[in-house]
């Protein structure tokens, strides 16, 4: 598949490098965030975190020369945070999201954003991120990790290598390929290369490129080293939408930008749009559209029963009306997360990663049935870099 969305996002190919593949040789989560909501919570203690310091944006070295450019030709960039204490050898990598863009228009646009620009990139700060924050009490696990943002500016998941002539003459760049090698290339010289433990995490867009480049990454350490990968919400199903089509073979085809809310129910297959508020909120549905989702659900459980067998791997699948959850402190780990089996996700992904619960495997009920779904937000347009907090 990623080959075949290279060659239709890409008209103008050049030789390509290596590229991506599907299978994932290592241990492997994912947070399949479907849709859903409802009613009270179960209080735990926690505090608020001590402020934040603001992460710096570390331009990539030699961009240029190496061909790792965004798709106007800036540097790419990511934000890089030391560990400490036992956490100073421990690495996490998150590789941001942000949907794909299809046409010269799009991608052109994509240029007057950190989409497509490190010209709009600002430092950040991690205070309050989930998997990315700092307090020990609301990040258990990766408080004081090594952590690593990844700026996501090509259109194409990490996974392009050509370029496009823009209307006005100018180039578009499809280099994720590229960005995603060079900077883990400069990371492993930062001190990646020396880690005890690393996790390859990704939201999304990113998450669909984390599992494209999840071998590539583990064959960069010993196999001493644990490297583990972990997708939130980047699963996409191969699935006819509400009208009967398959909506998803054209997006991958068009590389279009990919929206989790949108795959069942995209706008061609709803034009009188009365799916409109079903789609901005759960509680909106009617019984129909209600039967719809469960269907959606059911095929999506059922897909990945292959994990099931998998000793080392992982799933923690709710059923909150929500997008890209492990950025955002409210859905990770605090009085009013999401939780299956009084499991929040941080502690599932915590149980996961260090072998405290042989197999992790948390699958919701139904939607609406899960009351403490009831806090989050509804998956309005937004990524998972509108989640940290920028500057």
């Amino acid at each position: 598949m990623a080959a075949a969305t290279e060659q239709l996002l890409l008209p103008q190919e050049q030789p390509r490098r290596r590229r991506p593949v599907w299978g994932l040789a290592v241990a492997a989560l994912l947070l399949v965030l479907l849709l859903a909501a409802a009613g009270p919570l179960r209080p735990r203690l926690f505090r608020t975190p001590p402020p934040a310091e603001r992460v710096a944006l570390t331009l990539l070295s030699g961009a240029k020369e190496k061909g790792a450019v965004c798709v106007d030709g800036t540097p790419p960039g990511y934000h890089l945070q030391r560990g400490s204490g036992d956490g100073a050898d421990r690495w996490l990598v998150h590789l941001e999201g942000g949907g794909w863009c299809s046409t010269v228009k799009e991608c052109s646009d994509s240029r007057l954003s950190t989409k497509g620009s490190s010209n709009f990139m600002k430092p950040i700060r991690f205070m309050g991120n989930g998997i990315l924050g700092g307090d020990q009490l609301q990040n258990p696990d990766f408080y004081n990790w090594n952590k690593v943002y990844v700026r996501y500016c090509d259109g194409a998941s990490f996974s392009g290598d050509a370029e496009a002539q823009a209307q006005d003459g100018t180039t578009l760049y499809f280099r994720g390929l590229r960005i995603y090698e060079a900077v883990i290339d400069e990371l492993m010289e930062k001190g990646l290369a020396n880690a005890t433990q690393a996790l390859f995490t990704g939201c999304s867009a990113g998450a669909l490129s984390m599992m494209l480049h999840c071998d590539d990454f583990r064959a960069r350490f010993p196999q001493e080293v644990s490297v583990k990968c972990f997708a939130d919400a980047g699963f996409f199903l191969d699935e006819k939408d509400i009208s009967g089509k398959r909506s998803l073979w054209s997006l991958y085809d068009r590389v279009i930008h990919l929206q989790i809310r949108n795959v069942l129910v995209p706008d061609s297959s709803a034009p009188d749009k009365s799916w409109l508020s079903c789609k901005e909120n759960i509680r909106n549905c009617n019984s129909t559209q209600v039967e719809v989702l469960d269907g959606l659900r059911n095929k999506m459980v059922n897909d990945l029963k292959v994990v099931e067998d998998k000793e080392d791997w992982g799933m923690f699948i709710d059923s909150c009306f929500t997008h890209c959850q492990s950025l955002s402190g409210v859905s990770w780990h605090s009085p009013t997360s999401p939780r299956l089996e009084n499991k929040t996700i941080a502690e599932a992904v915590g149980d996961w990663h260090s072998g405290r619960s042989q197999g992790a495997k948390e699958i919701d009920c139904k939607y609406q049935c899960n009351p403490t779904c009831n806090s989050l937000p509804p998956p309005r347009d937004v990524t998972a870099f509108n989640r940290v907090e920028i500057y």
